[in-house]
């Protein structure tokens, strides 16, 4: 059985293409209602801590920043990319993260995202501090 499980997921990680080159990446605009701030509620099992937090925040453009703080604050930056009509974002770190979207809530990474106002007051000083290539909204 075990043996088994190993192999679907080799299976499945070969289906994988790795990028290899951050600006390689073709930049997607966001579909419609995706740009924005987004941000979990509550504990997520996904965090290290309860107490952590996670952000992404959108530009129309298709620009990111993933920022997840819980004792620092740690804000990559990215684009979404389109690869077989499902969008994804890569960050400059090369981490590639699935995006879904219903209605205002977002799947990423493992966490359910809501939408928000406005990024937490850390996050928004990661965005002072490595602005986005866009305007957000």
């Amino acid at each position: 059985m075990k043996k088994l499980a190993i192999v679907v997921a080799l299976l499945t990680l070969a289906g994988c293409a790795r990028i290899e080159d951050y600006s390689a990446v073709v930049k997607t605009p966001a579909p419609a209602g995706l740009a924005g701030y987004w941000q979990t509620m509550g504990p997520q099992s996904a965090l290290i801590s309860p107490e952590a937090m996670g952000s992404l925040i959108v530009t129309a453009d298709g620009d990111t920043l993933d920022c997840r703080q819980w004792q620092r604050v740690i804000a990559l930056p990215g684009k979404l990319t389109l690869r077989d009509d499902d969008l994804y974002n890569v960050t400059r770190k090369l981490d590639v993260y699935a995006v879904e979207r219903d209605g205002n809530t977002l799947e990423y990474d493992g966490m359910t995202l809501q939408r928000v106002e406005r990024p937490t007051v850390e996050c928004a000083a990661a965005l002072a501090k490595t602005p986005l290539a866009s305007v957000l909204p």
